[in-house]
């Protein structure tokens, strides 16, 4: 078994594995075609088995396949496995049509998730983001409540302001905060990353590779049926700069001896102990590669190269983790 190293989710949080098994992608998204679930849950299994417990799904992907799927890989390992869930998306056909954060939708949501899940109690419960629709009070009140019945442990948040994780961290105390980071993404080291150090809260850094920008094997122009051809980042002669600063990534990474997207991911890690690469993943073979980048040390010149090419507003374009 390999010895991932742990962090604390807040300031008196539970201890969960560095790296974070994102199980999106073991479900349909953008319309695309269900991964084979023996597959997924293998990957769960063999993530479990490495000392990765950081499970983290959401009750709208794949319109609640994706917890069942991960109800059906933790039977019987409960004990080995951190669940974080997100709530409040609602989707028509695979597509987004808005939120639902009030309160009688919340205790709603949450029933229909321990049940696909099959477990008594959700780990890290959070709205995917906030909108504004609701008060952030009635929302954090609401997931407060649930802990009192037993339903919840801990609170999370995701994709939100500096000022709302504020607020809500007044109301009750939030473990984590799951945000877009990436060397391609650095919009939150302004304000939100700042203030989540100043709360004690730890961050669950989603989207490593940048859609996949970062990984090295991108070619421009994309495929026309491409769902990120519809992102700004993509297109044209932003595409075409963005690539030439990810060729800068590609030489560092090979000098290292390691891959585009492990280098990613690694400068992820690097930027703070409480700061956990979350990676998505549907396939056992990809685990050794994700986990060796967790091993990754970067010398003065070799942070200050990636820093520089990667500044912010160094990429072009947006996407859609942009609020």
């Amino acid at each position: 078994m390999k010895n991932i190293t742990q962090i604390q989710l807040g300031q008196n949080g539970p201890f969960v594995s560095k790296l974070g098994l994102g199980c999106m992608r073991m479900s349909a998204i953008w319309g695309g075609s269900t991964p084979d679930e023996a597959e997924s849950i293998a990957t769960i299994h063999e993530a479990l088995d490495n000392g990765i417990n950081f499970l983290n799904t959401g009750d709208f992907y794949g319109a609640g396949h994706n917890e069942i799927l991960v109800g059906k890989a933790i039977k019987g390992r409960r004990d080995d496995a951190f669940i974080s869930v997100k709530f409040g998306a609602i989707f028509h056909n695979g597509l987004p049509i808005g939120m639902d954060l009030r309160p009688i939708a919340i205790k709603n949501f949450i029933n229909y998730s321990l049940t696909r899940l099959g477990i008594e109690t959700i780990d890290l419960y959070q709205p995917s983001r906030m909108d504004n629709s609701v008060p952030v009070e009635d929302i954090i009140g609401t997931v407060a409540d649930l802990i009192k019945e037993g339903k919840v442990r801990h609170i999370g948040v995701s994709e939100i302001t500096a000022d709302q994780l504020r607020k809500a961290n007044g109301i009750y105390p939030i473990s984590a905060l799951e945000i877009g980071y990436s060397l391609a993404e650095r919009g939150i080291e302004s304000e939100l990353l700042p203030a989540a150090k100043e709360l004690g809260i730890s961050i669950v850094a989603f989207a490593n590779t940048a859609e996949s920008l970062l990984t090295g094997e991108m070619k421009a122009p994309l495929a026309e049926n491409d769902y990120r051809n519809h992102f700004s980042r993509f297109q044209g002669e932003n595409l075409i700069h963005n690539l030439e600063k990810v060729e800068v990534l590609k030489q560092l990474a090979n000098n290292k001896g390691y891959t585009p997207t492990q280098v990613a991911i690694a400068w992820v890690k690097e930027q703070g102990h409480n700061i956990m690469p979350l990676v998505s993943m549907s396939r056992r073979s990809r685990l050794p590669e994700n986990i060796a980048a967790m091993d990754i040390v970067f010398t003065p010149e070799e942070m200050n190269t990636l820093n520089t090419t990667f500044a912010p507003g160094a990429i072009l374009g947006g996407t859609y983790l942009q609020r």
